[in-house]
């Protein structure tokens, strides 16, 4: 599949300090890419130079087969960003602002900004001054600045910054119809891994300001290792009964809180029962497997 968008070796470097360092990104054409870090690790950074709101001080940024260069002005027309907090002109309408966007792009279909609008549930508030929205409002009238063009690629940096879980589960479900109905590709910043985990296709993980891992959610399904996760009062009497009674090594205590089983021979009864002739009370039991967040921050707290 063509990538749509890919970096070679980005670098951006500040009072000497380099803020990120030869990051390379692939982002195939039709997919969600999640781009994973904590607050501060180069996420904005990379996506400013991306949108060209940034020179690289290395490196180089490919978007549709081009290079992007400082006059990509017809390449960067096919693209939608939210980048940071969205601006408007805050004494005009929601409807106003999204008209005027229409009007510098040289976008003229028919539909377009009352489309967008109730995309994001923001008709009722079309008219209201966007200095009275709130948070949440602006950030949704910046996602709807975003798609209002139908751009090729939609690069958003922590999209769902100031919304409730709702307004959440709206953008996930927009961003799919998006992908899937308008052929839109997406990439989609975040340090909320829960929200990634439930939409993306690929994810690039990027700490410290370099790129540590880029994977389909696909392969991390299939590297997923299933688990025995169990809570108990006393965890030290708990490891000592699966390793000297029942024989087990293949376990972790994990935060002095819970204890993870490994051994897939095992079941949840066996130890259960076990525990309990042991004098050993359990508080919780079940079978699991390792979710984006485990992935994550295998990553995330190697050395680097």
């Amino acid at each position: 599949m063509q990538n749509i968008l890919q970096t070679r070796q980005l670098t951006k470097t500040i009072d000497k300090k380099d803020l990120v360092k030869n990051v390379d990104i692939h982002v195939k054409k039709g997919e969600i890419y999640g781009f994973l870090g904590p607050n501060g690790a180069g996420k904005t950074t990379v996506m400013k130079m991306i949108t060209n709101l940034w020179k690289p001080t290395s490196g180089t940024v490919e978007l549709f087969g081009e290079a992007l260069t400082p006059t990509s002005y017809e390449v960067l027309k096919r693209i939608g960003s939210i980048i940071e907090f969205p601006c408007f002109y805050e004494h005009m309408s929601g409807r106003e602002n999204l008209r005027i966007h229409c009007e510098y792009m040289g976008y003229y279909m028919p539909e377009s900004v009352e489309n967008a609008l109730a995309m994001l549930g923001l008709t009722d508030a079309a008219e209201k001054a966007v200095k009275n929205y709130s948070l949440g409002m602006k950030q949704r009238l910046g996602i709807a600045r975003a798609i209002l063009c139908r751009p090729e690629l939609l690069v958003l940096d922590e999209p769902t910054n100031g919304l409730d879980p709702a307004g959440m589960k709206q953008l996930r479900d927009l961003f799919q119809k998006l992908c899937v109905e308008y052929g839109m590709t997406i990439i989609i910043s975040s340090h909320m891994l829960s929200e990634v985990e439930s939409i993306a296709d690929t994810i690039g993980v990027i700490h410290h300001g370099i790129m540590r891992k880029e994977i389909s959610m696909k392969e991390i399904s299939e590297k997923n290792t299933e688990y025995i996760e169990l809570a108990a009062a006393d965890l030290t009497k708990a490891a000592y009964v699966l390793s000297d009674k029942m024989h087990l090594n293949n376990f972790k205590v994990f935060d002095g809180n819970h204890i993870r089983v490994y051994d897939s021979a095992v079941t949840t009864d066996e130890l259960s029962k076990a525990l309990a002739l042991n004098d050993v009370g359990l508080s919780a039991i079940g079978r699991k497997s390792e979710s984006l967040e485990d992935y994550f921050l295998k990553l995330t707290q190697e050395e680097m």
